[in-house]
Formats: structure tokens, C-alpha cells, sequence
């Protein structure tokens, strides 16, 4: 997850990197690589998700739509637009399929750029270096809060031709920042240098489908232990994608984003996240 929660004071680092991977405090990134069933996390993050899932059951469920959410809008984008440029920030713990995966298989000349700023990212990102022939994928290690040290680096400016579109793909991530003219922000910042024709996808936590009561009470335990987040309406969510043409069906449940027949069978009082896909003109 590439916004900065470091806080606290870690012991355990990993050997490979020189890096503090803060085993004994609870990363966003592990939590919900945990909820999505995988086992690149320690016991304080089990023990986070834990008592979230205490409090709202649906969560493994929502994490795995939001997952599948990326999957669609990334084929779509791939496979139906053309687009074979993708910068992915947040992009957490490879989880098969990965992104250039999924934009591979529909153009394996796709080339893709993931960014995130958690060591643990980074002692993994091998697994995201892995690249048809054709396409290329590069990891840079940074944070959401500084978008224009992203956009200008040599790894963004090396792999993209900004002369055709780059779909910019903020995935679960903007919850991590609170204060929505910060995420406006950050978004015209990333997508202003973009040609016409690029694209902003775009999930986060919101109010407006399950229960809000129990998504407020979730939040408030992620934030209790240090994973600070923000759940916002779709009308909130909505006002970031201004400037921007939202393609159909607008800002809606990440299951119900262009689904397919898993994703119809997801229940909407499962899901805690809202997702949108825009161009930009």
C-alpha cells in the first residue's frame, strides 16, 4: 500500500534488503493480503484482520471483490480499449493474477509500472518483475503522498510512451488518506501529465453498501491499530473522478462493475468498497 504508515517501533527486518519489515505492527498491505487468504503476514496483522472480521464478517468477501474489481477493469481496459500502459500504485503483495498477469493475457506487449511504498512490497517484487517477452513491468519503491516523484521517475518515464494513453489505477487505496482534497490532489497531479485517453480506476472503502454501521465500526478498528482509513459516500467518491468522463456503469459496488458470474453472485450487504472507471478527454 503505498502511503507511508510507518509509527512505532519495529525489530525484525529481512537479510535480502537491509530493510525493518515492523513484523510486530500491523501493515495495511498484510492485513489484507491475509483477508485475501494469503501467507505474506505476521501475527499482529492476522490478529488486526481478525478483530475487524470480528466486527464485519462480509470483509474477506469485500477484499476479494475489490480484487476482482482490478481483474475486470484491467481485461476491459486491456482487451477493449487497447490500452496497453498501466501505473498501479498501491499495489500491495503479488497476488496471482497480478495486474500486467491479467493485462498481459490480452496484450503480452502491456507494459506496467507498480509502485508501493512497504518494504515487505519490495522483498516480494519479483514476483511482480515477472513479464511476457513482448511487455515489460518495472516496481518502483514510493509513496502515493509524493505523485510527482512517481510520475517523474526514470522507471515511469523509461517504460511508458506518453504519446499514447496509461490507465492510472488507484485500487484500495485512497481510504489510507483522509482528507479528500489531498486524494483530488494527488489524482490531478498523476493524471495531468497523461495524454488524452488515459484512464483513472479507481475502488475505496465506502458507507453506501453494507451495512454502514458495521463499516464505520470496522474502520474505526483499522484506526485503533494504526492503519489509519476513511470510508466516504459514492457522492464523496464520485467527486474524484471530476474532470473526467466516467465510463458505464459509473461509480457502483466493485461487484457490480461490469460483473461477471462469480461477481453476480456476491450480495451487495458483502461489499464495503465503491469502484469507478473514467477517461480522460
Amino acid at each position: 500500500m503505498a502511503v507511508d504508515q510507518r509509527g512505532g517501533a519495529g525489530v525484525a527486518g529481512d537479510r535480502r534488503t537491509g530493510v525493518d519489515l515492523r513484523t510486530n505492527v500491523p501493515h495495511s498491505a498484510r492485513v489484507y493480503d491475509y483477508l485475501l487468504g494469503g501467507k505474506d503476514n505476521f501475527a499482529a496483522d492476522r490478529t488486526a484482520a481478525e478483530e475487524v472480521i470480528k466486527i464485519a464478517p462480509y470483509m474477506p468477501t469485500s477484499v476479494r471483490a475489490n480484487r476482482d474489481f482490478m481483474v475486470r477493469v484491467t481485461r476491459h481496459l486491456a482487451a477493449e480499449r487497447g490500452v496497453d500502459q498501466f501505473i498501479d500504485i498501491g499495489t500491495g503483495l503479488p497476488t496471482s493474477p497480478n495486474l500486467h498477469e491479467v493485462a498481459q493475457q490480452a496484450d503480452p506487449a502491456a507494459r506496467v509500472v507498480y509502485v508501493d511504498n512497504d518494504p515487505l512490497v519490495l522483498v516480494h517484487a519479483r514476483a511482480l518483475l515477472t513479464s511476457s517477452p513482448e511487455g515489460r513491468t518495472r516496481y518502483i519503491q514510493a509513496d502515493l503522498n509524493d505523485p510527482d516523484a512517481i510520475i517523474g521517475s526514470a522507471e515511469v518515464r523509461d517504460t511508458f510512451d506518453f504519446t499514447r494513453p496509461v490507465a492510472l489505477c488507484l485500487i484500495a487505496v485512497v481510504h489510507f488518506i483522509p482528507d479528500d482534497s489531498d486524494v483530488r490532489s494527488i489524482i490531478e497531479h498523476l493524471m495531468k501529465p497523461l495524454p488524452p485517453g488515459s484512464f483513472l480506476a479507481l475502488s475505496t472503502i465506502t458507507l453506501d453498501s453494507a451495512p454502514s454501521r458495521l463499516v464505520s465500526e470496522a474502520v474505526a478498528q483499522y484506526n485503533r491499530r494504526g492503519i489509519m482509513s476513511k470510508a466516504r459516500t459514492r457522492a464523496q467518491i464520485e467527486e474524484f473522478f471530476t474532470g473526467f468522463e466516467l465510463i458505464e456503469p459509473g461509480v457502483v459496488p466493485v461487484h457490480r462493475w461490469r460483473p461477471d458470474d462469480r461477481a453476480l453472485l456476491v450480495e451487495d450487504s458483502m461489499v464495503s468498497m465503491y469502484g469507478g472507471l473514467a477517461v480522460k478527454a
